[in-house]
């Protein structure tokens, strides 16, 4: 790949020397007009605007130099190939600076998207309480910072409390709703005493974000999350999952197990279909251990055939030292699973008991 991208941004002086021993080595009705024209309008894109510049008066000079060389500078059909070249030099230069100016518009609304990003997906600390965190946000969409995934980490008076969730819908209208059950966890993380109360703070807080709009994604949005619960003190986790993928917890010595059980609650914001009573389920969390929490950009990634990533099947039997090898390791395993275009968004939060 490299090498590709050598001869490409080599394509223009290729073209200017090639042209130049065109026009020197064959008769005179033969010309190389067309390969110094091609120069400046291929180097607009690639080069800095002096790069451009340059290869443009390479271009027409080369030219007039041979036309010297042959004594036809001032025919007609000559004076007509420098004007051509030199028109199409200016050209690409103005096209170069366009391009200048429209990457330096991207790389401000990159700039404006990574600080929304930080905003609404804070990066958590990588150390909380004893226990070692890791978490990772994978776009689908090329150069998109964030979309409808989310998570959260919070050390409250109760234990570590964390969420991990995907909204329905993409755009704006997610991000809003990102940011309402992030809003909403760490206020309820705070002050409810139980798992199941916090996860009852978050379906409110959603009715009440789909009250104010008036559009589709409110009357039929929704939210699947997995709430988690470490304490303080002893070797357990609580789980409440609302519709959303297992969390699965890695044992150090390679042993995997799904986080399952406990009611089949819906996902949060879908009350008003039935409700089943939130129950936290607990699970042991040993000395060691990585608890892996992930939306379903992991676990519905498919290959060129259609096969899913099956993480409980990719992951059992192997040892990571940490939560960031284990988050990195499913970075790369899932890029190259899917031929490196993700068909939704991926978040990912380990932790592990230190």
């Amino acid at each position: 790949m490299s090498a590709v991208r050598a001869l490409v941004r080599a394509l223009p002086v290729l073209l200017v020397v090639g042209g130049t021993f065109y026009d020197y080595f064959t008769p005179g009705e033969f010309t190389a007009a067309p390969l110094f024209t091609a120069a400046t309008l291929v180097a607009a894109p690639l080069y800095s605007l002096r790069g451009t510049v340059l290869t443009g008066a390479a271009a027409v000079g080369a030219l007039i130099l041979l036309h010297l060389r042959l004594g036809i500078v001032l025919r007609v059909d000559a004076v007509t190939e420098v004007v051509t070249v030199a028109t199409a030099a200016v050209l690409g230069i103005l096209i170069n600076i366009l391009v200048r100016r429209s990457d330096e518009r991207l790389a401000s609304v990159r700039e404006i998207a990574e600080f929304a990003q930080r905003a609404v997906l804070p990066e958590p600390q990588a150390r909380i309480d004893g226990l070692d965190v890791a978490a990772r946000y994978e776009a689908a969409q090329a150069d998109a910072s964030i979309g409808g995934d989310l998570y959260a980490v919070q050390d409250t008076p109760y234990g570590v409390r964390l969420v991990v969730g995907d909204v329905r819908g993409k755009g704006m209208t997610a991000v809003a709703a990102v940011a309402v059950v992030i809003g909403a966890f760490r206020e309820a993380a705070e002050q409810e005493t139980t798992l199941e109360a916090v996860a009852q703070r978050l379906e409110r807080a959603l009715k009440r974000e789909g009250t104010r709009r008036d559009n589709l994604d409110a009357v039929e949005g929704f939210t699947t999350a997995v709430l988690a619960e470490i304490p303080h003190e002893g070797e357990t986790v609580r789980i409440v999952n609302r519709g959303h993928p297992t969390p699965l917890m890695l044992h150090p010595d390679g042993t995997l197990v799904p986080l399952t059980g406990g009611p089949g609650a819906l996902p949060l914001g879908m009350s008003d279909l039935g409700s089943t009573p939130d129950r936290a389920v607990p699970a042991r969390f040993p000395r060691g251990a990585i608890l892996l929490l992930h939306t379903d950009g992991l676990s519905e990634a498919r290959d060129v055939s259609g096969e899913f990533y099956d993480p409980a099947a990719r992951l059992a039997g192997r040892v990571f030292p940490g939560p960031d090898a284990l988050l990195n390791t499913l970075a790369v395993e899932v890029r190259k699973h899917t031929g490196g275009a993700l068909s939704d968004d991926m978040a990912l939060l380990a932790v592990r008991r230190g």
